[in-house]
């Protein structure tokens, strides 16, 4: 049996419906905790000062202890004699009071004697027996930390509902807190369910893919700071799910899963949810996670339904479940998210009608921040760790055009790479870059062309690229001229790699060339225009004379953004061939038919030639290590201009 999706609701309007069933359900039950086991935990109440911070006034440096009016008129060329009376150490209590024309050596964070009300720092003075030679000015307070400067008593210093952290946690203990009323811990059972997942590391068959979800999903949640256990994977049999999560209920305070929320026959989430409770919310006007339920248990207790995808499960999360569950364990009101303001580097058509979640990279640009979009399917699991987070585009909009700018809703705090490279994908970047050790880099794989519109953009620093001129049937040399690039730009000589067709082992359908691909029992996968191989190709076709490769090639408007993919397809059947570098062929236990070597360079922007971590990178690139390690790999090798400037 199907069901359908009766009414499809916004986040905001599911969040609303769920929040106003909840509050008089469940309250957020209170527990004591000692200081030392309060952090990720959520204040169950305001937290008031119970002494003053400093508890007195004290010394912030090594010095002696003054009357400022005393010295005001102190330089190198007329210090100011001041009679010493005494010396107070930390812990001290001061047994002295302090009179014109004396002072008092004290050292750091030890009490102020009664009369004094500043501090000279011990490099400007000189001790000469019994007396001191003061050679600087100082003002009343100077140097010193006045008694509730910090925090006073019965100031509000945390407010209900913060969830502390290592900072808070000094707070409590200097206001003389030991332990702290915080909400208990909700418990959370998660369920993978799906009968094509498996748990790795176990062997991966046919058909069959690794649970993501079973592990992102309970890390967010001990992240809220929930208590979170991954009971497995279920598979999609409706008796064993129905028992598995009604078991689950009678133990713990919320019951999640992911998958099996769809409108499919074999989809029987949201009737186990019916038969344990009653659903609530039952799809959202969202891509992705469309298919997301949420119900209440006989019982009052939470069940919720994210989507199999791992992208979809992540996002619907993120933006819908992170924010409910913060109500209920009493969070309140905090932000969902870090958010920056970013442009977009090129046009976004989502054609309305529902919310759209877009993961994206953040890079510099002189112009501020650039966000690129990641346009892969919601089950990419690379996407979550690629992104540095993601925009929602409304559903009255149609479209975004580039330069526009956007919020971008972070998945953590933003660090900014050292180095951004966009273009070509390469296994030879990678290596490149664990050579040089440069960790931090970002690296967005969008073709040689758009890696050379990202370079006049100025969103990238370093572009790899590998682009055939048709005239000459040179690479990379004729694009700073076509795309007036000369004044800002510098290539680099890369490497040599062989490229070819990539088929099954054995070659079972014989292909030896580019005629083959005509043929009507191949299926071809074609790499993204503007890629440094799909030009070659295009131009061997043109050689042929076919000008309307799509309508004669099966597959050809099949598009892969990367050697991988390409790989990945011919591994698995979706295609019977396709053009890549040997060294995936290689990687996937392929044939490999060479159809010639190619040239793989770095254009870099002059005005990043500054940055550590690009000189890093070249000169990583031309070192000995880097070449020993290239040659390792088939179908790579270094060549004379490795390293070498070839541009201009």
């Amino acid at each position: 049996m199907r069901r359908i999706f009766h009414k499809l609701l916004s986040p905001e309007e599911a969040l609303k419906i769920v929040e106003e069933r909840i509050r008089y359900v469940r309250k957020p039950e209170m527990e004591v905790v000692k200081i030392s086991d309060a952090l990720g935990r959520i204040l169950a109440e305001d937290i008031y000062a119970k002494v003053d911070s400093p508890p007195f006034d004290r010394a912030i440096v090594d010095g002696y202890a003054v009357k400022a009016e005393d010295i005001y008129q102190a330089d190198e060329a007329n210090p100011v004699k001041l009679k010493l009376i005494g010396e107070i150490e930390v812990g001290e209590i001061p047994r002295v009071e302090l009179r014109s024309g004396e002072c008092v050596e004290i050292a750091t964070g030890a009490p102020m004697p009664r009369g004094s009300d500043a501090v000279v720092m011990v490099e400007y003075t000189k001790k000469i027996g019994d007396h001191v030679l003061i050679y600087r000015g100082v003002h009343p307070g100077e140097n010193v930390a006045q008694t509730g400067s910090d925090i006073t008593a019965g100031d509000l210093v945390l407010r209900k509902g913060k969830r502390l952290n290592s900072r808070d946690i000094a707070v409590l203990a200097a206001v003389g807190y030991d332990c702290v009323m915080v909400y208990k811990r909700l418990r959370v059972a998660f369920f993978s369910t799906g009968n094509e997942i498996i748990s790795p590391p176990n062997p991966l068959k046919p058909g069959k893919i690794y649970d993501v979800n079973g592990y992102v999903i309970p890390a967010m949640l001990r992240d809220l700071g929930l208590d979170a256990d991954f009971l497995g994977i279920l598979p999609d049999r409706y008796e064993v799910m129905l028992k598995a999560i009604g078991d689950a209920l009678n133990e713990y305070d919320i019951v999640m899963t992911s998958g099996s929320t769809s409108a499919g026959a074999g989809d029987v989430i949201y009737r186990i949810f019916e038969e344990l409770g009653e659903i609530i919310v039952h799809g959202l006007r969202v891509k992705p996670g469309k298919p997301t339920i949420i119900g209440l248990s006989g019982n009052g207790k939470l069940l919720i339904g994210l989507p199999g995808f791992p992208l979809s499960c992540t996002m619907v999360f993120i933006h819908l479940i992170k924010p409910l569950l913060n109500k209920l364990i009493g969070a309140g009101e905090e932000p969902r998210y870090w958010k920056v303001k970013a442009r977009l580097p090129m046009k976004i058509e989502t054609k309305g009608g529902k919310t759209w979640y877009i993961p994206v990279q953040i890079v510099d640009s002189p112009n501020g921040l650039m966000a690129y979009p990641i346009l892969r399917g919601s089950g990419s699991a690379s996407t979550l760790a690629e992104s540095d987070g993601f925009i929602a585009i409304p559903e009255d909009i149609l479209f975004m055009d580039e330069g526009e700018e956007v919020e971008v809703n972070l998945f953590e705090e933003l660090r900014l790479p050292s180095v951004s490279i966009i273009g070509s994908h390469c296994p030879g970047i990678d290596l490149i870059l664990n050579l040089g050790e440069i960790y931090d880099a970002k690296v967005i794989n969008v073709g040689s062309l758009s890696g050379w519109r990202a370079l006049k953009l100025g969103t990238a620093d370093i572009t790899g690229t590998h682009l055939l001129d048709e005239k000459t049937m040179k690479y990379n040399l004729h694009i700073p001229e076509e795309l007036e690039l000369r004044d800002e730009v510098e290539i680099y000589g890369g490497y040599i790699r062989e490229i070819g067709f990539i088929v099954k082992k054995g070659n079972p359908k014989s292909i030896k060339g580019f005629e083959d691909l005509l043929r009507e029992d191949i299926v071809f996968i074609n790499r993204v225009k503007g890629s440094g191989i799909r030009t070659l190709i295009d131009i061997e076709l043109k050689k042929m004379g076919i000008r309307d490769p799509e309508k004669k090639i099966k597959g050809y408007v099949y598009e892969a953004k990367t050697h991988t993919a390409v790989a990945s397809a011919v591994k698995t059947g979706r295609a019977d061939v396709g053009v890549g570098i040997g060294y995936v062929a290689k990687l996937y236990g392929l044939d490999f038919i060479p159809i010639r070597e190619e040239r793989f360079d770095f254009a870099v922007r002059r005005d990043r030639l500054y940055k550590p971590a690009v000189r890093r990178f070249l000169e990583t690139l031309r070192s000995e290590r880097f070449a020993k390690e290239l040659n390792k790999l088939p179908h790579y090798r270094v060549h004379e201009q490795t390293g070498k400037r070839i541009y201009p």
